[in-house]
């Protein structure tokens, strides 16, 4: 169980201080297997001379590895990247600040979490829309349980998102907050015995329910109450040079 990690070692061994750092996927969404790797994502802070100098910053760092028997996936952005992605309508990195499996924390972390919801627009429905086409083309290569899970999962995030306004990535919880075929909770506990289990469930249905949640996620985005725009560029401009300054 990830709760019986001990990841703070894994923060006090980065080459520059961490601002956050959180568990996501399989983990976050709510699916993990026996097998599953632990992926950590954050956000580091380079000096200021790293960014200002002739030398390319290094802007993300990824790293995989094993410890305590587990593979680790971490993926760190420095502080301007994150806030960048985090404007160019990337759910995916609102996902990471707003998770709950907090490995570490500070209150860098959550005034950043505090300026989420200024990001978020009705246009996150495309990347939650492109997300499961790419998902749902691994599935009918590969034919595994994995990307059909993710790519019910997003859309079901997707079509949460557009209505409430509401990051929300842990899919048994979207089960009971957005309507979705019932054999699921069968899927999730399948992927959790097996990693790279398969389904028996007819293809020709699992399409039609993936197709019909496309155009549940399109009328959602279209009657969607959230702007076209974020509202707190200007705020997430001053937050990157006041943290840069103060470290």
């Amino acid at each position: 169980m990830i709760e019986d990690l001990d990841l703070a070692p894994v923060v006090a061994e980065q080459p520059d201080p961490l601002l956050f750092a959180t568990v996501s996927g399989a983990h976050l969404y709510g699916f993990p297997s026996q097998d599953s790797d632990v992926d950590l994502r954050g956000v580091h802070l380079l000096p200021a001379a790293d960014l200002v100098g002739l030398r390319e910053p290094e802007e993300t760092r990824s790293r995989a590895w094993v410890r305590f028997g587990v593979e680790l996936d971490l993926v760190t952005h420095d502080l301007r990247k994150f806030v960048r992605l985090m404007l160019r309508r990337n759910g995916y990195v609102l996902e990471q600040l707003l998770s709950p499996l907090v490995v570490h924390t500070g209150d860098t972390h959550r005034e950043l979490a505090a300026l989420a919801s200024g990001v978020v627009t009705s246009h996150h429905a495309h990347h939650y829309r492109g997300f499961a086409v790419t998902q749902w083309r691994l599935f009918e290569k590969t034919g595994e349980l994995k990307p059909l899970l993710y790519t019910f999962r997003v859309l079901l995030t997707g079509i949460h998102l557009m209505r409430s306004g509401e990051v929300q990535a842990h899919l048994p919880t979207l089960l009971d907050q957005v309507d979705a075929p019932g054999y699921l909770p069968e899927l999730i506990a399948a992927k959790r015995e097996r990693e790279h289990g398969k389904t028996d469930i007819a293809h020709a249905r699992v399409e039609a329910d993936v197709e019909h949640l496309h155009a549940v996620l399109d009328e959602a985005q279209a009657t969607s109450s959230l702007p076209d725009a974020p509202s707190t560029y200007d705020a997430l401009h001053d937050f990157v040079i006041r943290v840069r300054l103060a470290n």
